[in-house]
Parts: C-alpha cells; structure tokens; sequence
C-alpha cells in the first residue's frame, strides 16, 4: 500500500475514488487489520486507489479530517471526503470489505 506524506496527501486525493487507512506504528487495531489489507487493496483494486497516512507523522492531516481514532478509512472522490469507516468500526476484513463495498 503506498505510503503517503504531507507532500503527497492532496494531490493523491484529488483525482478518482481513493481510500487512505489513517494509521500508526503503535496502533493495536492498525496491526490486526494490516495483514487484511493487500487481500482488501486487491479486491477493490478496479474500484479505489489505496494508501495509508501515519498519523504521528502527519498529525495536520489527521486533524484536518477530525480523525479521532486509528485505523480510520475514508474515501475521497475527487478531492472529497464521501465516506468514513471510523476505528470503532474497523476492526475486521468483513467490516472493511462490506465498508467499501456501500461506497463503489
């Protein structure tokens, strides 16, 4: 999953459906999904582009989309935030996968 930073964050959003896990190192929950995401990534491939933000590194971002807890996912169109998966929510593949499935 691409790796995205205070440089890269806005222009990956700008274009086409997107979907950013806001994550971190430390984060439980992030690791218990982690080894789901390349199935998901793939999966969802012709409908998303897939990246993930760490949040200690890029703390004005997370702050800007009130990310409140980790892992979070939204989705952007075009620029625009059109859904979010919120860390009480994201804790399983089915979870994530039924997420995605709602916002194609």
């Amino acid at each position: 999953m691409k790796k995205l930073n205070l440089d890269t964050f806005q222009p990956f959003i700008q274009e086409g459906k997107k979907v950013v896990e806001f994550s971190a190192d430390w984060c439980i929950d992030c690791k218990r999904i982690a080894p789901d995401l390349p199935a998901i990534e793939q999966k969802f491939s012709s409908s998303f582009e897939f990246a993930e933000l760490d949040v200690d590194a890029v703390r004005a971002v997370a702050e800007k989309y009130n990310v409140k807890g980790i892992p979070t996912f939204i989705v952007f169109s075009d620029g625009t935030e059109v859904g979010r998966l919120p860390s009480r929510n994201a804790k399983t593949k089915e979870q994530v996968e039924e997420f995605l499935s709602s916002m194609k």
